[in-house]
């Protein structure tokens, strides 16, 4: 039975083979589906500014991912094809990565794992998360509060514009 994802892409280092950020999330949507997971569709790329330390921009995409594979099964593919770009998970939060590829939904609604939980526990802040996935699933809804992604994505836009700072 095929399974559907909302995958977050997200890259902030150069790539020897692949390029710069934005071509490795390109080369990672095609990793993915040479891996058997079906692209339903893919958000245009975007860039958007570090969480944390990092000084780099991250260029961030969203993925709608049709597979028959169970979160913890499409997890430990996600982190095979990002090791296989060069990934190395050293503990450090929110450093430069040369690929991220984060699980945000899932068709079959929450899910909780000692190493995954489904939504993914920071979405609904994340606007480089929320922009993209609008353009591929708009009307996915979060399990917990039933709000569909359009509508998260509009909470937190206007969240963050009142809190931005007036010119003077």
């Amino acid at each position: 039975m095929q399974q559907r994802y909302l995958i977050a892409l997200g890259s902030n280092v150069r790539h020897p083979r692949h390029g710069p950020p934005p071509a490795v999330l390109r080369a990672a949507l095609a990793a993915m589906a040479a891996e058997g997971l079906e692209i339903e569709a893919a958000s245009p790329v975007i860039a958007s500014v570090p969480l944390g330390p990092s000084r780099r921009r991250y260029a961030n995409a969203a993925a709608r991912v049709a597979t028959p594979l169970t979160p913890p099964a499409l997890l430990a593919l996600l982190q095979q094809i990002e090791a296989s770009f060069g990934r190395v998970r050293r503990g450090s939060r929110w450093g430069a990565r040369t690929l991220d590829l984060d699980v945000v939904l899932w068709s079959g609604g929450p899910w909780r794992s000692r190493t995954l939980t489904v939504p993914h526990p920071a979405f609904r802040e994340r606007l480089f998360v929320l922009g993209p996935a609008r353009a591929v699933a708009p009307r996915w809804r979060d399990p917990h509060t039933g709000c569909t992604i359009r509508h998260l994505h509009a909470q937190l836009t206007r969240r963050l514009t009142r809190r931005a700072p007036t010119p003077r």
